[in-house]
């Protein structure tokens, strides 16, 4: 008699494993559907609204004070003009009633500024008459002068460094400190060797730009002596005579950009004397205007420069900060919540199928 071998072959599983297989939990029954990635667009601006709110305060601590810095890389010139009297040294007189002209021209040396990390401008400066003008040699002015002026160029205080020369002080001189305010201001006068005290005077308008006006006076003072002819002081009995020199300016007048302290128009008095050694009043006169002023040419150019710094520097310190907190609070606010509907919706349960049993199951 044959014995029955037992079904053995994994080809053909059981009733049991089919039951089993049938009623397992498949991945469908976990009652979630895969999450999948966020949409771009709420991340992006989600992003962005962060960024706005990181740069807000970078623009007040760190752009603004760095875009606050007295220019390198200058090249500017200004012309004073007005009517006045000067001593002829050729003719040995004064001539009065002439046309002075008073040029500045300001160069910045870039390489020693970004050596010693200061704001470096070689100045000259020339006086010249109806006579002297024309020639357009400093040698031939009336009055020639250069000067090397060194400042920190975040304060605009002077920086005794760099061949400065002369080795001057205050707050202001070619150029006033960044935020003027409405108080006083110790501005240098380089004939007058010292500091002069300006008090602030209320606004004027130049070209249509509102400016803080400063204003002050230099008392007569003596600034030097000069070796010159005895007659000249009204000494005849002598050859040549040490002579004082003598200064006063009677109109000091500054009007100045509020942002950048750049000055937009200034007038000054000024008269330079002599006189024998020792007397109380003058013997000659050098040098004597009633009123230089910015001519209208440099008014108008440093009203531009003024204009176009100052923007900038109200983009910084006014405008960009609270624009850039306000939108990038919006958008941080938007975009959190267009992602966080993203993810609810990816989430949300499936109610699993029930599960389906085989009503027979064949041998």
């Amino acid at each position: 008699m044959r014995r029955r071998s037992a079904r053995t072959s994994s080809a053909h599983p059981s009733a049991d494993d089919t039951l089993a297989d049938l009623t397992s939990p498949g991945p469908a029954s976990s009652g979630r559907v895969p999450s999948g990635r966020p949409a771009p667009l709420p991340l992006a601006l989600l992003g962005v609204g962060v960024f706005l709110l990181v740069l807000t305060p970078l623009l007040d601590s760190y752009v603004a004070p760095r875009a606050k810095r007295t220019p390198v890389d200058v090249n500017v010139t200004t012309v004073l003009t007005g009517q006045g009297s000067y001593f002829d040294a050729e003719a040995l007189k004064v001539r009065h009633d002439q046309r002075l002209t008073v040029t500045r021209r300001v160069l910045g040396d870039v390489s020693d500024s970004e050596r010693g990390g200061v704001a470096v401008w070689d100045v000259s400066q020339t006086i010249d008459t109806p006579r002297t003008l024309p020639l357009k040699d400093p040698r031939k002015s009336l009055q020639w002068t250069t000067e090397r002026w060194v400042t920190d160029r975040r304060t605009n205080r002077p920086v005794h460094c760099c061949e400065e020369t002369p080795a001057f002080q205050g707050d202001a001189y070619l150029k006033f400190p960044f935020d003027v305010g409405k108080r006083g201001y110790r501005w240098w006068d380089n004939t007058l060797g010292a500091t002069v005290p300006l008090r602030f005077a209320g606004t004027a308008r130049v070209g249509g730009h509102e400016g803080y006006r400063y204003t002050g006076t230099v008392e007569p003072a003596k600034t030097g002596t000069r070796q010159v002819p005895g007659r000249v002081v009204d000494r005849p009995g002598q050859s040549q005579v040490l002579a004082e020199e003598w200064y006063s300016n009677d109109g000091i007048e500054m009007v100045v950009d509020r942002r950048t302290g750049r000055i937009i128009n200034a007038v000054i008095a000024p008269k330079k004397t002599l006189r024998a050694p020792g007397a109380e009043r003058d013997a000659v006169t050098l040098l004597q205007s009633d009123r230089l002023e910015f001519t209208p040419a440099t008014q108008r150019e440093q009203v531009d420069l003024a204009s176009e710094d100052s923007g900038l520097l109200r983009l910084v310190d006014d405008t960009l900060p609270p624009a850039c907190a306000a939108a990038g609070a919006v958008l941080a606010v938007f975009g959190g919540v267009l992602v966080a509907r993203g993810r609810s919706r990816r989430t949300t349960r499936l109610p699993a199928p029930p599960p389906s049993v085989p009503t027979s199951v064949s041998g």
